[in-house]
């Protein structure tokens, strides 16, 4: 009985198939709208996961300066030395590397190019605490750093400018002119691409002391980078830093009337969680939104479902009084509400897959088919048609026969 149902409820549907179309329309764009907004909501939070990751593992970035923007880092704050990184390194426990960074901005000659780029100088820590790794050639040997030498390790994106050619194959064992001065190129850095910083391979690095001397001439270091161990609370480690610093920078006891910090300890770990957070309830919010649409589709299934029963008076009638029961008459409108709407929520699952492959391309993060919101936005779309059509499906089960038969 069941089959003749739906059957007699699918033909019921094809008779019209314009309304049928339009009535589910709503439905469709609910369905496709709730997919979409979650799908490539879930596709910028891992594109942001992904960008603060690439900043490196459990990392800790300690600037001088009273806070983060402009201004924090005015004249008259003091730098970093090598003996903080080394005094971090050997004091506070967790950590896993520590990596004294200087930076300068500088022009680079090659190969009859130039381009301007950021010099970077630091340690064989700065690739364990940034999570680089090289494409080709090697780091720095330890006779290079201490003497200074004139070696470098170009980003990508300076050795495409430079010295052109396909990734991470030309420009190794180049001469490479920066300032007053030549280095060799000694390796090149696997492509990381655009940060929240700007373009991660858009740098030349060289030993600290190699900057030290030969582009800033000053001993001292703009940040340390401090990377914790695998499984380390920040907390602690944080609190541990923050207190170190403070007694080699002399600013006292801050309970006791002693300064204010004058240098900010920046966690990644802690803005990943924060922005991922933000975005999860911006998804959420937009879905919510989008899921209003449903409802909007479901008011219009029940008032064509109304329409539908008026129009059917006699044929009702009829099959009630050759011996349909109640029940089968709110069972053949009911299955045809159910299927409208889940007809309509297919329909929405296709747009949905195709708006978010090409949404996902226009903003330049990846697609991720969702199985989980997908059925659930079908299922959805059917229960719509089960609460919205019940009302018509009830009031052409309680016709009276001889009423229904006499319809004009």
């Amino acid at each position: 009985m069941l089959f003749s149902v739906f059957m007699l409820a699918l033909r019921s549907i094809r008779r019209n198939l314009l309304r049928s179309f339009l009535t589910v329309l709503g439905i469709v764009i609910g369905v496709s709208a709730v997919i979409t907004m979650v799908t490539l909501g879930n596709g910028a939070t891992q594109a942001i996961e992904a960008q603060i990751s690439s900043l490196g593992t459990n990392l800790l970035m300690v600037s001088p300066g009273q806070r983060i923007g402009g201004g924090g880092g005015g004249g008259g704050v003091p730098q970093f030395t090598e003996a903080d990184a080394e005094a971090i390194r050997s004091q506070i426990g967790g950590v896993a590397a520590v990596a004294p960074q200087g930076r300068a901005s500088v022009t680079v000659v090659a190969n009859g190019r130039n381009w301007l780029t950021s010099a970077i100088g630091t340690t064989n820590d700065w690739f364990e605490t940034g999570n680089w790794e090289l494409a080709s050639g090697r780091r720095f040997a330890d006779d290079e750093q201490l003497a200074g030498a004139a070696v470098c390790i170009v980003g990508e994106t300076v050795r495409r400018e430079l010295f052109g050619g396909t990734v991470g194959q030309t420009g190794l064992g180049e001469q490479l002119r920066m300032r007053q001065f030549s280095c060799e190129v000694i390796g090149i850095t696997l492509p990381k691409g655009q940060g929240g910083m700007g373009d991660q391979d858009d740098s030349v690095v060289v030993p600290l002391h190699t900057l030290q001397r030969r582009v800033t001439g000053s001993r001292k270091v703009g940040a340390l980078m401090v990377s914790m161990e695998e499984g380390s609370d920040s907390g602690p480690l944080k609190a541990a830093l923050t207190q170190l610093l403070r007694e080699r920078r002399k600013l006292g006891d801050l309970n006791s009337g002693g300064l204010e910090n004058n240098f900010n300890i920046f966690d990644t770990q802690q803005l990943a969680d924060t922005l991922s957070s933000t975005m999860g309830v911006l998804t959420s919010l937009l879905g919510a939104v989008a899921a209003v649409s449903l409802l909007v589709g479901g008011i219009g299934i029940m008032n064509i479902m109304l329409v539908s029963v008026t129009e059917r008076t006699r044929e009702i009638g009829l099959r009630l009084a050759v011996g349909a029961l109640e029940g089968e008459v709110l069972l053949q409108f009911l299955i045809e509400a159910v299927v409208l709407s889940a007809l309509g929520g297919l329909i929405g699952v296709v747009v949905a897959t195709v708006a978010s492959v090409v949404g996902s391309r226009l903003m330049g993060v990846n697609y991720t088919f969702d199985p989980g919101i997908n059925l659930l936005a079908l299922l959805f779309s059917a229960f719509i048609g089960v609460v919205f059509g019940y009302f018509p499906a009830r009031r052409a089960a309680r016709m009276d026969p001889i009423e229904a038969l006499r319809h004009e």
